[in-house]
């Protein structure tokens, strides 16, 4: 009961949040805090990217060669600043991430 009290209050608080945004449309945030807002998605991203990149595992950070998933996030990072094309870059990294896992023999085929 507990478990399903919690999800309805979050979702209570998400709706609240998102709907006072069309509530109030008159609504206008000060030049700073909109300047911080443009670097949200950013930070979000790396917040859950890098540590499935550094620490794969869960356990322990995985700095070597033969962490696939630090070899692809880099590959990835620069296929993004070379093209800054969104496809090539999910493309490019997906191909590196599976074409790495094969050469270190951690795809099972």
């Amino acid at each position: 009961m507990d478990t399903w009290l919690l999800i309805l209050g979050m979702a209570l608080i998400t709706f609240a949040i998102r709907y006072s945004l069309f509530a109030f449309p008159d609504l206008s945030f000060p030049p700073l805090v909109r300047q911080g807002l443009h670097y949200v998605p950013t930070a979000v991203l790396s917040a859950i990217a890098f540590p499935g990149m550094l620490i794969p595992d869960g356990q322990q950070w995985a700095f070597s060669l033969d962490n696939a998933y630090l070899l692809a996030g880099l590959a990835t990072i620069a296929i993004a600043a070379l093209t800054r094309h969104l496809l090539a870059t999910i493309g490019g990294g997906l191909l590196v991430f599976f074409i790495v896992r094969w050469l270190l023999g951690q795809l099972p085929l």
